[in-house]
């Protein structure tokens, strides 16, 4: 039987131009969420935009001679070498300790005289172990006094415990910073023949995070006294008992003091505008945020300056390089002008007075001349379409995007925040979840001071060695000289 050809009925309904819009932008916005999904699942996670040429990196450079310039050709011979660079060795660091091993010749004669020596140096790893503290303390019977004399017993973090402070700080720091949950750290010192229970470790954790309680809150009064914050927010999956075969969604919202070097997190079950406006009921300053708008207009007592991140607004325009290269493609050079001044001024380490003038002399006038054309460009974009949500997300925030001007002390993005959160990034796909809602807290209270450590180069084991083994005899007025910022 022949097939009959499809009959399709033609319609005269004209579309009007509104509902053309209308489709148009439901079209543009599947298609940027297609993309989305699309760089998700293929995509690289890097946001590095190549495109600014050399000139733009030699603002802090001598300035050239103005003038007429002419081209030159210079023609040269190069003869290659068909010997390969040998790969050069490591120099292994001075600081680390030297366990000498002095290897004689065999058969050596009588009165030889020595004339010099061989040193090769080689790179060995002695493994922890588990070991018993024994403190033993001889009692003596006076005559004279009538008594027993018996040495005082040292200060041990958990007196009740027989944990030590090196055993408790190692158990610290491969939790949170080495990311091993407990059952892995049971598992490891089980090979070493020694058995924990989970509920052992698991006191011990508890035991430990209560010792440092007052520590963290004299990091958090640090924290609230600075003039200049950065603040974000991270999820964390917790376990409730009202929510029963049920993970809740908490968030650890964390706060940043670049100038001070100190990390704190608090840990809030919801991601409302309660958490951070409690937090910063009393205070004043400067607070740089993403654009999350709970951080906008926070029912606060203090007087609160906002500062956006210039590293938020070039992510959108970023992820629209493929629906409008053209436009995209020019944001991201400016903006790659700006990080470039920035980047100048880290290197060749000037003072905040000069990176001062040199933001007023070259990042003002870059920023002038991106708002004039962002502004003519508005319009020409649809606003659902990615290169249109860059534009509005751009305008909107704009004077407290460019606000890092003012001040030499403000950074022109929020990456520092997002570093410290990394380590909280990395947990999470270790341990999944945090058994309640107090154990979030207690992590937060180590995450915010090993977070601390890392921001001033602190070795983190041997600050929580150290600190273990003095804070419970520490002076509540002289907590603050424990902590990782704090200079000797």
């Amino acid at each position: 039987m022949k097939q009959q050809p499809l009959k399709i009925k033609e319609s005269s309904e004209v579309v009007s131009k509104k509902d053309y819009d209308t489709l148009l932008g439901k079209y543009e916005d599947l298609e940027r969420q297609l993309t989305e999904i699309k760089r998700l699942i293929f995509g690289s996670k890097r946001e590095r935009f190549v495109g600014v040429t050399s000139d733009q990196l030699a603002l802090f450079d001598t300035q050239k001679q103005e003038g007429t310039t002419s081209e030159e050709q210079i023609h040269y011979t190069r003869e290659k070498s068909k010997k390969k660079n040998k790969a050069k060795r490591q120099l292994i660091p001075s600081h680390l300790p030297r366990i000498e091993e002095i290897i004689e010749p065999k058969d050596i004669e009588s009165g030889a005289k020595k004339i010099g020596e061989e040193i090769t140096e080689i790179l060995e790893y002695n493994p922890a172990k588990i070991y018993v503290r024994r403190i033993v303390r001889p009692k003596y019977t006076q005559p004279s006094k009538q008594s027993i004399t018996i040495a005082e017993l040292p200060s041990l973090p958990l007196p009740k415990s027989n944990a030590g402070a090196s055993l408790l700080a190692q158990i610290m720091v491969d939790k949170f910073v080495n990311h091993l949950p407990f059952y892995r750290q049971i598992q490891i010192l089980k090979r070493q023949k020694l058995t924990l229970s989970d509920a052992t470790i698991t006191g011990w954790f508890n035991a430990t995070t209560t010792l440092i309680t007052p520590l963290y809150q004299v990091l958090e009064k640090q924290v609230l006294q600075s003039s200049y914050l950065q603040a974000d927010e991270s999820p964390i999956k917790v376990q409730d008992h009202h929510k029963k075969g049920k993970l809740h969604t908490g968030y650890h919202w964390v706060y940043h003091a670049p100038v001070e070097g100190l990390v704190l997190f608090k840990y809030d079950p919801s991601r409302s505008s309660k958490a951070p406006a409690t937090f910063l009921q009393n205070y004043s300053g400067t607070l740089q945020t993403d654009g999350y708008k709970v951080y906008y207009n926070l029912p606060i007592q203090g007087t609160v300056k906002s500062l956006s991140c210039m590293a938020h607004a070039r992510r959108y325009f970023e992820k629209a390089l493929d629906q409008d290269p053209s436009r995209a493609t020019y944001v991201l050079q400016q903006i790659q002008y700006l990080y470039a001044i920035e980047r100048k001024a880290k290197d060749k380490g000037i003072d905040l007075a000069t990176k001062s003038r040199y933001r007023s002399l070259y990042s003002k006038a870059i920023l002038n001349r991106l708002r004039k054309w962002l502004e003519e460009h508005r319009n020409k974009t649809l606003p659902k379409s990615s290169i249109g949500r860059a534009f509005a997300y751009s305008l909107n925030l704009w004077d407290s995007l460019i606000a890092y001007i003012e001040n030499p002390l403000y950074n022109i993005d929020n990456n520092l925040i997002e570093n410290a959160i990394r380590p909280l990034a990395l947990g999470r796909k270790n341990y999944l979840f945090a058994g309640s809602h107090s154990a979030a807290q207690k992590a937060a209270m180590m995450y915010s001071l090993f977070a601390t450590c890392k921001i001033n180069n602190i070795e983190p084991f041997s600050w929580l060695h150290n600190t273990l083994k003095v804070i419970a005899d520490y002076s509540v007025l002289d907590l603050h000289l424990l902590l990782p910022n704090s200079k000797p």
